[in-house]
């Protein structure tokens, strides 16, 4: 998994709340079971005049001019700002696929959907909570400005905006797991010694388990 440390990005406003999984990247393309290839399909339904799947050549497709994904210059942005209970429904991790295949690193919110936020960590993309004032104050900073470039550092975390630094919390674990570029197999993994030493001794106190 890629680390995250420091990303700098344009911010992608998406003035929405309860924003769930199939919107972000509709069924049909659940089929697909590869970690790239799905950003062509982000928010699928709303993003093209024409209905999509799998086997349809994204080429052969009319994008909605009015969707904000097809606008410049948030067809660049790499931080998502979002209303609450964003990534809520189900439980699919192939929404935060499309997000992070897209180039979408950072998604700030006031809340999200339980499963989604821990799949953005095993993913490499960074869920920030923020409160709903700050939320509005960056939306107002994003309507106004054309462009808004925001720098996020999980060192410090930190946000930097022309305005101001603000700070968000991250739980000290998922943190850590960020900063190193693993998820929870990788995390485990870096104990590999000292489970395979645990194994080695429980086979010969109990034998019979690993008959």
């Amino acid at each position: 998994m890629e680390a995250f440390k420091t990303h700098t990005g344009l911010v992608l406003p998406f003035d929405r709340s309860n924003v769930d999984t199939d919107a972000i990247l509709p069924k049909q393309y659940l089929k697909m079971l590869e970690k790239t290839g799905f950003g062509d399909f982000l928010f699928d339904d709303e993003r093209y005049l024409d209905p999509g799947d799998v086997e349809i050549p994204v080429s052969g497709r009319r994008p909605d001019p009015a969707f904000i994904l097809n606008q410049a210059p948030y067809n660049r942005g790499s931080i998502l700002l979002a209303r609450a209970n964003f990534g809520c429904g189900s439980s699919r991790e192939h929404a935060v696929w499309a997000l992070k295949d897209f180039g979408i690193r950072v998604v700030l919110a006031s809340s999200f959907g339980d499963i989604f936020f821990n799949n953005c960590f095993n993913n490499g993309v960074l869920p920030v909570i923020l409160d709903e004032s700050t939320i509005d104050e960056l939306f107002e900073l994003a309507s106004g400005m054309g462009g808004l470039e925001l720098t996020v550092d999980l060192e410090q975390c930190h946000i930097h905006t022309p305005r101001t630094t603000l700070r968000f919390v991250v739980e000290p674990g998922r943190r850590e797991n960020l900063l190193s570029g693993l998820d929870e197999i990788g995390r485990t993994l870096t104990h590999s010694e000292s489970i395979r030493a645990y194994e080695a001794k429980r086979r010969g106190l109990e034998p019979w388990v690993f008959d």
